[in-house]
């Protein structure tokens, strides 16, 4: 998965679908603002999207920490890399409009309370995400990055949810997609350079080699301006990460999901994971500290309450088989 775009305080870079979503408008004031999504078996679970965030904690393990590499625990604060472009419920701001909010942040907290230390989130283009993690600039990415045999060459991982994808079209738009030939001659977005890109490449050679139409595929600079397109039905759908597609749906009501399908393609679960610059030490501690919150159960309440309980992984896993080279 990736996102772009550049990070900006303002309404147009929280979520957006024709315009800028209102987000705050779902909530109840009351509660300092808080939207509803889908949970698990059909249930609705409401988010709170103020700069109050009252995040699921966890405490310091020692034995954990006391493996984290002396550099970064001298310095007692994990640089912490995600997005520029704001993406709900990954990372996105809250109705203030300058406080980063989302399950991306949430996990990353609670593996820095493990490591005993401070979390300090820096947001940057997809690109410069990995750029950073290679030069040393972060320590770790939590990005909705999924774990590929081509980045393994690279990159350390530790697995802590499971990579579906979703087709996101307006509501009532009466697609369904299941496969290539469902996207055939469709216009479809995708971000470039994505797993997902990688997946719609394929299913438009396919169709093209069965003699159906390939598809069209269009690239825009940011999740806002991929918004209107489809909102303005210049695009027939969008490819990109579940949790967003869902959390779009539910908060505005004027989109929907017409399929989805494993971020790994027919082979294998796509994985995603923390990310770390290969063999620096750091993901050995990482790892364990996500196996503790997954036993001690803070994990299952960061995926609840952003409506994300079916994307859950029964165990944090370091650089499992990826998505191959190939994809297919």
């Amino acid at each position: 998965m990736r996102t772009t775009t550049l990070w900006t305080r303002t309404a147009a870079a929280t979520l957006t679908l024709a315009g800028s979503l209102a987000l705050a408008a779902c909530g109840n004031p009351s509660e300092g603002g808080s939207t509803e999504v889908a949970a698990t078996s059909g249930t609705r679970t409401k988010i709170n999207i103020s700069p109050d965030q009252r995040r699921v904690t966890t405490p310091k393990v020692d034995a954990i920490a006391a493996k984290v590499p002396a550099e970064i625990r001298d310095r007692g604060t994990l640089k912490l890399v995600t997005s520029s472009d704001s993406s709900a419920p990954l990372n996105f701001y809250a109705n203030d409009n300058k406080t980063v909010i989302g399950v991306e942040t949430d996990i990353a907290h609670l593996v820095a309370n493990v490591l005993g230390l401070k979390l300090q989130p820096a947001p940057a283009s997809w690109e410069n995400i990995f750029v950073g993690l290679s030069s040393g600039k972060f320590d770790i990415g939590l990005n909705n990055i999924t774990v590929t045999e081509e980045r393994k060459d690279i990159y350390d991982f530790a697995t802590y949810r499971k990579d579906d994808l979703a087709f996101e079209a307006k509501k009532g738009s009466g697609f369904k997609v299941n496969g290539p030939s469902d996207v055939a001659g469709k216009t479809v977005a995708v971000g470039s350079g994505t797993n997902q890109e990688k997946l719609l490449v394929e299913w438009s050679k396919e169709n093209e080699q069965a003699g159906r139409k390939p598809v069209n595929i269009k690239y825009y600079q940011s999740q806002t301006d991929t918004n209107l397109a489809l909102a303005s039905g210049r695009i027939d759908l969008y490819l990109g990460p579940n949790p967003s597609a869902a959390y779009r749906a539910a908060a505005t009501g004027k989109t929907e999901v017409v399929g989805t399908y494993s971020g790994g393609g027919k082979t294998i679960q796509g994985l995603i994971a923390a990310t770390t610059k290969k063999g620096n030490g750091l993901i050995q501690p990482v790892a364990e500290a996500l196996n503790v919150v997954i036993e001690n159960g803070t994990y299952a309440k960061v995926l609840d309450r952003w409506g994300l309980a079916n994307e859950a992984v029964s165990r944090s896993e370091i650089n499992p088989p990826g998505l191959p080279r190939t994809n297919k």
